[in-house]
């Protein structure tokens, strides 16, 4: 890792963090994270000189989160300044609202945004930042669905089979599902489908049940599967 321009997938955001922290020379970081993520990442001790943290009201950006990044930008500074951005997933309209600016980054500024999930990451940004994916986990297992035969049979089938699963094991699925659904090329997949495997993180994180976040999914993604 450097302390570039980038986007950071990993499963360890409080980890990823501290270790970027470590790579800090001269240059300031402005850290605008997530409650749950400070509070992992502070485990009570104080920040290192030179790094500033500001945890958001809730979980997930708001607009006026991404108006206080803008403002960081646009503040004067001799040397660099690291605007590290860190969530479990960002919305496409907060996304939107920092296209202009990490576009065009004011001198001395840089933007490292950390998150859970590649598939969530709206393309427009993927197009200006590098994408870094960071792997801590083991090997996964297999999916148990074939989204190339994907029906309303099998999305019962697999939604039945995963009527216990947790949010936090039905983030990493769902992450697996929209990766395949990308690669199988079964699937007319536009800016609307990549805004709904977003909407699906953001429901996981307000507390909407799993079981039938996984059906809404499936039940939208196959709509959308090539005739």
């Amino acid at each position: 890792m450097r302390l570039v321009s980038q986007v950071i997938i990993t499963s360890q955001l409080d980890n990823t963090i501290l270790e970027l922290e470590k790579l800090r020379n001269d240059e300031s970081i402005i850290e605008i994270i997530s409650p749950s993520i400070e509070q992992q990442v502070s485990d009570g001790k104080e920040a290192e000189p030179n790094v500033h943290r500001i945890a958001t009201e809730k979980e997930i950006f708001s607009v006026d989160d991404a108006k206080l990044v803008i403002e960081k930008a646009y503040m004067a500074s001799a040397q660099m300044n690291i605007i590290l951005l860190a969530a479990k997933t960002f919305s496409p309209l907060v996304q939107n609202k920092l296209l202009k600016v990490i576009e065009e980054p004011p001198k001395n500024k840089a933007f490292i945004i950390v998150t859970e999930s590649k598939s969530t990451i709206l393309d427009t940004i993927k197009s200006r930042l590098p994408v870094i994916v960071l792997s801590h986990d083991k090997e996964e297992e297999e999916l148990a669905l074939d989204l190339n035969q994907l029906s309303l049979a099998t999305v019962y089938d697999f939604v039945q089979t995963h009527k216990r699963t947790d949010a936090k094991a039905m983030k990493l699925l769902v992450e697996r599902i929209s990766k395949e659904a990308i690669h199988s090329q079964g699937y007319n997949l536009d800016g609307k489908t990549l805004t709904l495997f977003s909407n699906t993180f953001i429901a996981l994180d307000v507390g909407s049940p799993p079981q039938f976040v996984l059906n809404t999914l499936l039940l939208k993604l196959l709509a959308r599967k090539k005739r």
